[in-house]
């Protein structure tokens, strides 16, 4: 796969996160009177931007949204942050790519201050030349943004131009996402850039092939394996 920029997601693509996801959910929700015990429930959320999960899963809009947000992050920023592993082969994939003069990006909707956190704790960070996450005003938190952003970060602070379309276009096209859900699909596919589905994530049944994905693994190594052939 003759690509330069590969740009990963982090929950379920990077790192299994589920718990501390979860719990903070759960958490938010029982600030709002809402009892949900099985965590296996509150899966969905990882993945899409919280406000989007909050308003789809429970229906909270206005002042209750803007809250049900704030109490996650109350709860994740110093302990749901690293109720958190990285999967096995993914340091020896990153590694791996990285020697072979891959750019690696990271393109997430976790706010970039916590993927930032997070990528140092566990040691990551040494492998990525860009991070790109939401903001945590909202304004950046839809897939396509973020990728979007990513673009214009290779540009300036990797190749050291200023951007414009053309450039833009030359990038995507040596570009390929990684992810595990739908909205990386489809976020890399209003990008004009291919995406490569993980199964090993948080999709359920068919999700990656109804989204399209163009290519789709089911470990760590087919991964590393499909990047490099």
């Amino acid at each position: 796969m003759e690509k330069k920029y590969i740009l990963f997601d982090l929950d379920g693509t990077l790192t299994d996160s589920y718990l501390g996801i979860t719990r903070c959910v759960q958490y938010a929700l029982n600030d709002q009177g809402i009892e949900e015990n099985n965590l296996d429930v509150l899966k969905q959320y990882i993945g899409p931007s919280l406000d989007y999960s909050f308003n789809k899963y429970h229906g909270l809009t206005g002042d209750n949204l803007t809250r049900a947000v704030a109490k996650y992050r109350e709860r994740y920023k110093d302990t749901g942050i690293f109720e958190n592993e990285v999967y096995d082969g993914i340091e020896y994939c990153l590694k791996t790519l990285k020697s072979a003069e891959k750019i690696l990006c990271l393109s997430t909707c976790k706010p970039e201050v916590f993927a930032e956190r997070i990528l140092e704790h566990f040691g990551l960070r040494q492998y990525f030349t860009v991070v790109t996450g939401s903001d945590l005003e909202g304004l950046r938190k839809h897939k396509s943004q973020v990728i979007e952003e990513t673009f214009r970060r290779i540009m300036v602070d990797v190749l050291n131009v200023e951007p414009d379309t053309d450039k833009q276009n030359i990038i995507k096209a040596d570009s390929i996402m990684v992810g595990d859900r739908d909205q990386d699909v489809n976020g890399a596919h209003e990008e004009q850039i291919e995406c490569i589905g993980v199964r090993y994530g948080y999709a359920k049944e068919d999700e990656l092939e109804n989204a399209g994905a163009d290519y789709i693994v089911a470990t760590v190594p087919e991964l590393t394996a499909l990047i490099l052939s």
